[in-house]
């Protein structure tokens, strides 16, 4: 079972106060996409249960140009330091074949080859597993169909700390990432002359909870607005201007089958 907490974490640390450079990357289109439903259970840490598709590694391979795009700044204002890429991954099969694929296309692409160089880059070619990147947890709606994503969503907007289902909360999620962070800082501390470049190398609800986290958002618990992509590529930001334009979920229409379970379940939650 996730961590119950009963409130936000300490504020995500300001660009300031970080050593390294984060970066986020969804894993591709996955066996559990296709099948549309949830793969939350910790028990697929390390298993090979809802990997890649043929077209989800293909979006990793191609993720590489977008990370290669957002690293061209950063490593402009890195200086003289040398510049090193390392990709830290959720323990879930889907993810970590992502940050396969994402080297893959890094490595084994003549157009990125010749970036890599031209931009003075390495890659650590072994990829760290990170449990504290793994899938937010969603309790009793675990294998259940995607669309009962409906049935929480709009509760993380009112209440970050809930559980109910048994999900794990939004606050939760911001708590082990802020301890994801906290790793990073200390692990790749050895040497001053290297910038590290770190991929997270994530899910869905993780790293659109992680982007608002970080933006210092208002209200975390908007996160399903601001959506990742299979495959897509965003640098961490540490200012709302920064978030891409929300795409508010649709509330359901008063007198539908949805409208009338959403309703019971805010007030059983509630009471």
């Amino acid at each position: 079972m996730p961590e119950i907490v009963d409130r936000m974490p300490d504020p995500f640390p300001s660009k300031k106060n970080l050593k390294h450079k984060y970066y986020m990357l969804r894993h591709g289109q996955s066996t559990a996409n296709i099948a549309e439903i949830i793969s939350s259970s910790r028990s697929l840490a390390y298993s090979d249960k809802h990997g890649l598709t043929s077209v989800g590694y293909e979006q990793g391979k191609e993720s590489a140009n977008q990370l290669l795009d957002v690293l061209e700044q950063d490593i402009i204002q890195a200086g003289q330091k040398q510049n090193k890429i390392i990709f830290i991954s959720s323990p879930f099969a889907r993810a970590k074949q992502t940050a396969i694929a994402c080297i893959d296309g890094l490595m084994n692409n003549k157009d990125n080859q010749q970036k890599v160089e031209t931009m003075g880059l390495t890659i650590e070619k072994d990829i760290t597993f990170e449990h504290g990147l793994m899938e937010r947890y969603f309790g009793r709606l675990d294998d259940d169909s995607i669309y009962t994503y409906g049935y929480v969503w709009p509760m993380d907007a009112i209440n970050v700390t809930h559980t109910a289902f048994d999900v794990e909360s939004v606050a939760a999620v911001c708590t082990r990432l802020s301890q994801v962070v906290e790793r990073c800082e200390e692990k790749y501390c050895d040497d001053e002359t290297i910038q590290h470049h770190i991929v997270w190398v994530s899910h869905a609800d993780v790293l659109q909870i992680g982007q608002l986290y970080a933006a210092n958002a208002e209200n975390v618990g908007r996160f399903s607005s601001y959506r990742f992509k299979n495959g897509e590529v965003r640098a961490v930001k540490f200012t709302t201007d920064s978030l891409p334009d929300p795409s508010p979920l649709e509330a359901p229409k008063r007198g539908t089958t949805r409208y009338t379970e959403l309703s019971e379940i805010t007030t059983t939650t509630s009471s």
